[in-house]
Order: structure tokens, then C-alpha cells, then sequence
């Protein structure tokens, strides 16, 4: 595996093969590209902007759609910034052949309340060429969560 620069991002999206919508150039780094909060859960609701309290859990989705072609996966880092604030999260792979947005599951570890709002950058995603495409993608493996928009608990 070897991991995607911002011109094979680039690339990628411009061929078709790499769906990431809406897309934001400011927002492709040396090596990924930062994707936004689109929803957020918070005390059982879905609102615009969450106040989280501290040692609370809480979940985003993305604003972006990712569509994944079976040559690539994914990994998501947390955004330093985020991480500072006392936000830890578990992020798994983002599977070859996977569409939509994601849903991703963070707790305030800090003492202090964390305001997160809609639009936020808040993970970085990195893509990984693989060895050699999958024989079967997200889609046919699982794809519980194929097709995904909003937050999906």
C-alpha cells in the first residue's frame, strides 16, 4: 500500500475514480484531505451547533460524500486541533468500494465544554492505494452502511 499525495488525490477525483462531494480544494493537505462536520448528535438530538459537555460522548457525520473505487481504502485521523480540545475518537478503515458519508464516534475527554459546529474541519481523511483492487468491494461485502447520509448510529 502506498498513501495518496495531493496531486494523486487530485487525480483521482478529476479521472472520476475518487467521489468526494462537495469538494473543497483549501481543503486537500499534503496527504489527505480534511472532511467537515456535517451533522451532529448530542444529548439525543441532532443539532447545528453542539455544545459538548465534558466526558460526554458524541457523534458527527460528514458533510462530504466519499465514494471509494476498489483500488483504494481509507484511514481518518482526528485533526490536531480537535485532540487539543480533549476530543478522542476510534476510527476504523473506510473500505474499498464504500459511498457516503460517515458517521463517526467521538467523546469529550476534557473537563471543559467543546462547541462543534457544522462545517468544522474535523478528521483527515488519507487514502491508500492498494496492491491490487478488491475482488469484492464494501458493497458486496457488508455494505451496511453503503449509501449513508447523516449521522447513522
Amino acid at each position: 500500500m502506498c498513501v495518496l499525495s495531493d496531486g494523486d488525490i487530485e487525480e483521482e477525483i478529476k479521472s472520476g475514480r475518487l467521489v468526494i462531494e462537495p469538494y473543497c480544494a483549501e481543503n486537500l493537505t499534503p496527504n489527505g484531505y480534511d472532511l467537515t462536520v456535517g451533522e451532529i448528535f448530542v444529548d439525543g438530538t441532532i443539532v447545528e451547533k453542539g455544545e459538548v459537555k465534558p466526558h460526554q460522548w458524541f457523534a458527527i457525520s460528514t458533510m462530504e460524500r466519499v465514494k471509494l473505487p476498489v483500488s483504494l481504502c481509507a484511514q481518518l485521523w482526528l485533526r490536531s486541533s480537535w485532540a487539543r480540545k480533549g476530543i478522542i475518537c476510534s476510527f476504523g478503515k473506510v473500505d474499498a468500494g464504500f459511498d457516503g458519508t460517515l458517521t463517526l464516534s467521538a467523546f469529550n475527554a476534557s473537563n471543559s465544554v467543546v462547541l462543534v459546529s457544522r462545517g468544522d474541519r474535523f478528521v483527515q481523511i488519507v487514502f491508500e492505494r492498494m496492491c491490487s483492487g478488491a475482488k469484492e468491494d464494501y458493497a458486496k461485502r457488508s455494505g451496511r452502511y453503503q449509501g449513508q447520509r447523516g449521522v447513522r448510529l
